[in-house]
């Protein structure tokens, strides 16, 4: 027995295992020792984020590398088995492999990163972790109304950014517009109401267009797109029940929900304010008149078949 666990533990092969057990097992150590230090050393949220994935990319690289080292001289005869076995899990893992080939695709092509809002398969929500295999989502709106939270977190292959349009809410321009319909009854100051629908939007949305404007200055410079208009803008349309305002303005896109509570609230108060002369309008059915009606009864107890008339 002795004899044979001697042998046994002379075996090379098994001295190999030991080797990349005891290296993987450094290797480990080493990654979580670095991880914690860049923790406390690190304040930034984003650069501390992105060192501990550096150094967990670094553990892998280094414990391939030592097994490749290790078992050298064993992939030489293995070559054609790894050949036929690599065949059939690329077949059968093939959506891991695009999941993967996506994950190269947003690390290198700019795509999206972490702390952006996206909609990626389907789901909208900001980007917390960016996987190998799937990135992870903080989810927005479904039940909840509007760009808020709803507690779920959701995981999305990243094979999906080669399958569907993947919607960046804060790449390189870290603003949306945004509008709001208000209907003003016939018969108001119109102008009075375009006034006041211009000062309000200046004067909640206004800091939001003077930072926009050199954000999408440097859009113009980058892509082929045109020199848009980010000041708050006000335009009318007649309609059959009521005059139609809509502001138009742009918006930080995480400030949608909360600048358009402001607005109204602030148009809202500044139309009390008009004593009448601006007035919101709302649908309403209003009778003219009513017709005539007729109503004949026939008079069961009147033998000759006689009729009485009721006009009203």
């Amino acid at each position: 027995m002795e004899e044979l666990i001697i042998k046994w533990l002379m075996d090379p092969t098994v001295g190999k295992l030991v080797a990349a057990f005891i290296g993987i097992l450094i290797i480990s150590v080493a990654v979580r020792f670095f991880k914690r230090y860049l923790t406390g050393y690190i304040k930034d949220t984003d650069n501390r984020y992105r060192a501990r994935k550096f150094v967990t990319l670094i553990g892998y690289v280094t414990g391939i590398i030592l097994i490749t080292v290790i078992f050298s001289d064993k992939l030489g005869g293995l070559t054609v088995a790894f050949g036929v076995a690599g065949a059939g899990i690329a077949f059968a893992l093939q959506e891991v492999i695009a999941s993967v080939a996506g994950w190269l695709a947003v690390s290198a092509g700019n795509f999206y990163k972490t702390g952006d809002r996206i909609q990626l398969g389907g789901i909208m929500g900001d980007v917390i972790d960016i996987g190998i295999l799937r990135t992870t989502l903080m989810e927005c709106g479904q039940w909840v109304k509007a760009d808020l939270y709803n507690g779920r977190i959701v995981r999305v292959a990243n094979s999906f950014v080669f399958k569907e349009p993947v919607f960046n809410y804060s790449g390189d321009f870290h603003f949306l517009w945004d509008e709001i319909v208000m209907p003003v009854k016939f018969g108001c100051d119109y102008k009075l109401a375009k006034e006041i629908f211009t000062r309000v939007a200046d004067e909640v949305a206004g800091d939001y267009a003077r930072q926009a404007k050199n954000e999408w200055q440097v859009m113009v410079n980058k892509y082929m797109i045109e020199d848009a208009m980010v000041e708050p803008m006000i335009t009318i349309q007649v309609t059959d029940n009521w005059m139609e305002f809509t502001i138009r303005y742009i918006v930080n896109y995480r400030k949608r929900r909360s600048t358009k509570d402001v607005l109204f609230t602030r148009i809202i108060e500044e139309i009390d304010k008009t004593d009448g002369r601006v007035g919101i309008a709302s649908t309403t059915l209003q009778l003219v008149d009513l017709p005539e009606l007729r109503i004949r009864i026939n008079d069961a107890m009147n033998r000759q078949g006689g009729e009485n008339d009721i006009s009203g």
